[in-house]
């Protein structure tokens, strides 16, 4: 199944001076999931939360001995949701819910209830194992390319010295089809008593994944990042910055891997995302007539 590695597990029992404000904030969604923000035709509800405060929700919480599940919905995990994917009921589970991929926020604009910023998946592994390392709080890398998990630890801890890892774990090929595969994961997975978990497997593997670690493990925060992993030990290129704020990202994957991503892109998604934004847009329409006086 792959080897863990490192044993630098010990949590930090102390708590961020951030914890009680957070509790209070009406933006995380603990705390008032009212809050969040749904989409049309997936009806998928995201939560409002800038890049900053998913971060610092993660890391509070985990700091409090306290875990969760986070998804980061893109326009194909929506495409998918809505021809019925048992991923529908993953995101039903969620904790946490952060829009990865401008078309959702086109979409939520368009309906007049904006949300703050794209929260990109590819950002948190960075973002919050930069937090991590700075609060002593082990992480876990489950994914990713052979090899490739192991490259992103050598590189982060020349960045963050202090960053704990409690083990790194690549799953082989069809691994889900192997009975008994995906209990030996979730056990060493709990052995390793991580604070976060970054899965890597792409959707809607990786969310099934981590629903059911969480499950076995709920102390833990399970983030799926898809393929941040295998950016971030730059076995595959990123796109530039202009490609990501503009929502051409997909363009630039495109390109990369196009027998691969042509038909997830060109054939299943571009339609989908028509479709979403025109419905965002109508019922935009619609809320601006129901508060005209």
């Amino acid at each position: 199944m792959g080897e863990v590695r490192g044993t630098g597990c010990n949590r930090a029992p102390r708590r961020a001076p951030t914890i009680d404000r957070m509790a209070r904030d009406p933006l995380t969604p603990r705390a008032d999931p009212r809050r969040r923000i749904t989409l049309p035709v997936a009806d998928v509800s995201v939560d409002p939360v800038t890049e900053d405060e998913t971060v610092e929700l993660i890391v509070s919480s985990a700091l409090a001995g306290e875990g969760g599940l986070v998804v980061t919905p893109n326009v194909d995990h929506l495409h998918q949701i809505s021809r019925g994917s048992w991923l529908g009921s993953v995101y039903a589970d969620a904790d946490l819910v952060v829009a990865d991929g401008m078309p959702l926020i086109w979409a939520s604009r368009l309906m007049g209830q904006a949300l703050p910023e794209r929260v990109a998946g590819s950002h948190l592994l960075g973002r919050i194992s930069e937090a991590a390392a700075a609060s002593g709080l082990p992480i876990y890398i489950v994914g990713g390319r052979p090899g490739a998990a192991e490259e992103v630890v050598r590189r982060y801890r020349r960045t963050w010295p202090d960053l704990k890892v409690a083990g790194t774990l690549c799953p082989p090929m069809g691994f889900e089809r192997r009975p008994g595969a995906i209990d030996e994961i979730c056990a060493e997975v709990a052995a390793a008593v991580p604070a976060i978990v970054f899965t890597a497997l792409g959707a809607p593997k990786q969310d099934y994944l981590n629903q059911l670690m969480h499950r076995r493990f709920p102390q833990a925060w399970y983030v799926g990042v898809g393929a941040a992993v295998d950016m971030a030990a730059g076995h595959v290129e990123r796109a530039p910055v202009w490609a990501q704020r503009s929502g051409l990202e997909w363009a630039f994957r495109l390109a990369q891997e196009p027998g691969r991503m042509a038909k997830r892109y060109l054939v299943d998604d571009a339609p989908f995302a028509l479709r979403l934004l025109a419905a965002s847009a109508r019922n935009g329409r619609a809320r601006g007539r129901s508060r005209t006086p």
